[in-house]
């Protein structure tokens, strides 16, 4: 006896979720195929120091992105920090802001500087970077997460350094706001400080140190 063919429709409608076991098909939820948009689109750069070229030249846009999705798929796909060689920096910042003082967004701001010791390169360097690009990327200061406009880690042999850059540091409440959550984000001990500098007095300093406008 032969087989009857299953009946087809020339407009097929899907089945309702009820049913769905039991026609075999599975219901794929959009979460499974959707990226996950970002507040802000972000930019990664790398520095590499070629005494050959100039500054400019030794910066290279790597690559933006705009999702979750899209931001692991970057992180996973370059070195972590730690095996950078000494005189490179990666530098993270909101799309249309260039890491540098020069920009129009930077040049009335400065940053959150932390510098490690070079033990902290092998304990704590890359998972402070990491929690550092998920405190941008995830809009972690709350209001003033419009105040941020990236961060750079610099990998040098006296000892690396992590800073995140805000756009005004006049702005002492907003600024401060960002220390504090940063500080508390890194899980940094109470005693452990961390100060602020604006970059019109890094870029004029005349020793080798910058006084701090805040510290937390």
């Amino acid at each position: 006896m032969a087989t009857a063919e299953p009946e087809t429709s020339s407009s097929p409608t899907l089945p309702e979720e009820d049913g769905a076991e039991e026609s075999g098909l599975e219901i794929v939820s959009p979460e499974a195929y959707i990226k996950h948009p970002l507040q802000n689109s972000w930019s990664l750069w790398f520095f590499k120091n070629d005494k050959s070229k100039t500054w400019q030249a030794n910066l290279r846009l790597i690559s933006k992105f705009d999702t979750v999705e899209d931001f692991w798929a970057l992180y996973n796909h370059i070195q972590v920090s730690s095996n950078l060689m000494s005189g490179c920096d990666y530098s993270l910042f909101k799309d249309g802001i260039e890491p540098m003082w020069e920009d129009e967004r930077n040049k009335r701001g400065g940053r959150w500087l932390m510098t490690l010791n070079k033990q902290m390169r092998r304990s704590d360097l890359d998972r402070f970077w990491l929690e550092t690009l998920l405190c941008l990327v995830g809009e972690a200061f709350d209001d003033y997460s419009d105040h941020v406009c990236g961060a750079v880690v610099n990998i040098r042999t006296k000892g690396d350094k992590i800073a995140v850059w805000t756009a005004d540091y006049d702005n002492r409440e907003a600024v401060t706001h960002i220390g504090r959550v940063y500080k508390e984000r890194l899980g940094l001990p109470t005693k452990m400080t961390i100060g602020y500098q604006s970059h019109a007095d890094t870029a004029t300093k005349s020793g080798s140190t910058t006084k701090n406008k805040f510290v937390v």
